[in-house]
């Protein structure tokens, strides 16, 4: 539940002060209320000692005089005092004592005056009659020698004997009614007095109650995106400069994230949705471009392009699909004459899963590849014919899924032409995931690109130290590197490799004759002529100058001259046109057995030399096997 702030704080505000005002109120009245009683009773009680203290003297006179008869008309005339209602008098056993019983005219004291009389103590009391407040008084009058004349001079009696009470009663309903007033006028004093604060107050705290209300809905709108609410300034005092300060933090969010999401949206182009948050927009491209900076440092890390690309796909299957969606990578050779499948589903393949199989040798059927840009069969699901949206093709063939997939086909450019093709394939249930993911996609695959490019630089300066630039043979450096592997592969396997050397006959008269042109024609059509003759698993070797190394994996020594013999009949019928003159020549062959001639790679690489050196010895164009009586020297080479 979500309440206003502004509401709450006054509500709050306003409670307590009513609260404390009632409490403060309610306090006041009864102090007033109390005070005003103990006053009353008071003064009625000093009132009634003073009626009661004349009427002691007057007694006292009366029996000095000898007139204490009448003292009933003078008890009847002080009831006639103001407010005073009754007075009586009665003796105590003491005076029965001394002046008998006769009562006439007087009355027997009730069980009040009886107590008074016993004690000697005066007793004051608070009834009501018919609505009337009455005040009862009973004091006791008490023997005492002082002045003149005096209890003694007419009583037996000791100091402090009682000798009678007189009880006397008043009404103090007027008193009562007057107090009830005085206290009523005060607290309406106060109450007005409080509706005066609290208006004041009210007043008082409206601003920033106000401005409270204010910035909530600020807050809330500037968490939802909108930073343009401001808060209006109602006072110029502090309220009124948090009211200023607050519009200026959200002017200054506003521009700032107007700033921080133009120039990431310009790195991923991405548009601001209408109505879209903008802070939360700009939390998740921050997010997102902080995972590419991480995704980009671990693949220039990564050694080899096969590691690039499915890192590549991981991360963005990962990242935006939950792994799902299909992947595949193909990658355009070097003359742009084929594609070149790297990943088909993830998984390492040499055929397409949802294209068209002929866009593999003629890449411009390709829409990515001859457009160069994003393909978008999400929104646009017909706009390339060669892709399959049914699995297994047109006919809802292959594995039973037959629901229609969508395709997204992302060029990765080398050089400014199509380096590699990224192949996404996803079902209904991805599409408007897909199209919210689009602009982080594209900003993975361009921040991948210049990474890719320099692995194919690397595998192309890589490739380049170990071929020979003018036939395209392996060099030398590649069959040192290469070496290892071969006799471990040899041994594994427990099988031979016929090692074949040529050279061609008589070749340094084609270049002093004809000119290193010529020389470089004939090196190259014999290249053509061995690669051609041989298996696609063998290996052929420039060794040196017109010196040339093959490596036939698996084969035995007999099917080794077999294949020495096919070429050396192949480079006899080779024809050269160079310059308008036609080219013939001949071609000498050693050839080894390993590890039949040599366990040591290197010595049966030895050894085919020279058989060579001898074929040439005995009048060259010919194939001769190594046997040990060619080799004079015993020490291993």
């Amino acid at each position: 539940m979500s309440f206003d702030s502004g509401k709450t704080l006054n509500f709050k505000v306003s409670l307590f002060f009513v609260a404390i005002s009632a409490v403060l109120v309610s306090v006041l009245t009864a102090i007033s209320l109390y005070a005003f009683r103990q006053f009353s009773i008071n003064t009625a009680t000093e009132h009634l000692r003073t009626a009661a203290e004349i009427a002691r003297v007057h007694l006292t006179e009366a029996m000095i005089t000898g007139v204490i008869d009448q003292r009933q008309n003078f008890l009847l005339r002080l009831a006639e005092v103001q407010n005073l209602k009754t007075a009586r008098v009665v003796r105590s056993p003491l005076v029965d004592q001394q002046f008998g019983s006769n009562r006439k005219g007087e009355y027997l004291p009730d069980e009040i005056e009886r107590n008074v009389l016993k004690t000697g103590a005066s007793l004051f009391e608070v009834t009501e009659n018919n609505g009337e407040m009455i005040f009862r008084g009973t004091i006791p009058y008490t023997a005492n020698n002082e002045g003149s004349p005096n209890c003694l001079q007419c009583h037996a009696a000791s100091p402090g004997d009682v000798l009678g009470a007189v009880t006397m009663t008043m009404s103090i309903t007027a008193m009562r009614h007057n107090g009830l007033m005085t206290v009523a006028s005060i607290v309406g004093v106060v109450v007005v007095s409080v509706f005066i604060l609290f208006v004041l107050l009210y007043y008082l705290l409206r601003p920033i109650s106000d401005t409270a209300s204010a910035i909530e809905h600020a807050v809330q709108d500037a968490i939802d995106g909108n930073f343009n609410n401001l808060v209006e300034k109602k006072t110029n005092d502090e309220i009124g400069q948090i009211a200023s300060d607050m519009n200026r933090l959200l002017k200054f969010l506003d521009t700032g994230l107007n700033k921080i999401y133009g120039y990431i949206s310009q790195l991923i182009v991405r548009k601001q949705a209408p109505g879209e948050n903008l802070l939360l927009a700009t939390i998740d491209m921050v997010e997102n471009m902080t995972q590419v900076s991480q995704y980009k440092i671990a693949i220039e890390e990564d050694d080899a392009k096969i590691d690039v690309y499915r890192r590549l796909i991981s991360t963005i299957s990962n990242r935006f699909f939950q792994g799902r969606g299909e992947f595949s990578i193909y990658e355009v050779s070097n003359d742009n004459a084929e594609l070149r499948p790297i990943l088909i589903d993830g998984d390492p393949c040499t055929t397409c899963s949802w294209c068209n199989q002929k866009i593999l040798t003629d890449p411009t059927g390709c829409r990515a590849f001859h457009t160069a840009h994003l393909i978008n069969g999400v929104t646009l699901p017909d706009i390339c014919y060669n892709f399959k949206r049914i699995p297994g093709g047109q006919d809802g063939g292959g594995d039973g899924d037959d629901d229609p997939r969508y395709h997204l086909c992302f060029p990765i450019l080398k050089s400014g032409t199509v380096g590699s093709i990224v192949q996404l394939v996803i079902k209904e249930t991805d599409r408007e995931n897909v199209l919210a993911a689009l602009p982080y996609i594209q900003v993975y695959l361009h921040d991948t690109a210049p990474v890719l490019e320099v692995r194919r630089l690397m595998e192309t300066l890589r490739e380049s130290s170990l071929r020979d630039p003018m036939t395209g043979l392996s060099n030398r450096r590649f069959l040192e590197e290469y070496v290892d592997a071969l006799t471990a592969s040899v041994r594994r396997k427990q099988t031979h490799a016929g090692i074949l050397m040529l050279d061609l006959d008589h070749f340094k008269m084609v270049n002093d004759t004809y000119g290193h042109d010529a020389g470089d024609a004939v090196l190259k059509a014999l290249a053509t002529v061995i690669k051609t003759t041989v298996r696609s698993s063998d290996i052929v070797i420039r060794y040196g100058g017109e010196e040339f190394l093959v490596i036939l994996h698996e084969t035995a020594i007999d099917d080794a001259m077999n294949v020495a013999e096919k070429i050396r009949a192949a480079v006899e019928l080779m024809q050269i046109v160079h310059g308008g003159i036609v080219l013939q020549k001949t071609i000498s062959i050693g050839v080894a057995d390993f590890p039949g001639d040599s366990t040591t790679f290197w010595q049966a690489v030895k050894f085919a030399d020279v058989a060579l050196y001898h074929a040439k010895e005995a009048g060259r164009n010919r194939v001769l096997h190594f046997t040990q009586d060619m080799w004079a020297d015993s020490q291993e080479y």
